[in-house]
């Protein structure tokens, strides 16, 4: 995701901006965004947000649910690391999905909401 890692950011602003995607009732859990892309997870579903070209018309929105998420990984920012790292095994795909995030993210709480979607099938 970008060449810079995510910070989390404001659940409410990432619901109102993408709330045509998001279904009756779905709710953005966390949320993360590096300088264009943005990340975020909700009860149902993991959507990677591609804002591409210079100006940014084109967008590219990959939304992963829960139960093609094989398994997953957290792995927590090192002394000398700048960030953490978010790793997705998808059903089908031949290489993880590495997304990584700032070393102040809560784990925890990204860790609870993806247990919780991937493992209550």
């Amino acid at each position: 995701m970008g060449l810079f890692s995510a910070t989390e950011v404001d659940t409410d602003e990432i619901a109102r901006r993408y709330a045509a995607l998001l279904l009756d009732g779905e709710e953005v859990l966390i949320a993360f965004k590096t300088v264009r892309d943005i990340a975020f997870l909700t009860d149902r579903r993991l959507c990677l947000v591609n804002i591409q070209g210079w100006v940014g018309k084109k967008v590219s929105i990959q939304s992963i649910p829960y139960r093609s998420i094989i398994r997953f990984s957290l792995e927590t920012a090192g002394t000398f690391d700048l960030e953490a790292d978010m790793v997705f095994w998808l059903a089908g795909a031949a290489q993880p999905l590495e997304i990584k995030i700032g070393r102040g993210s809560n784990l925890t709480m990204i860790q609870q909401v993806l247990a919780h979607g991937i493992l209550r099938r």
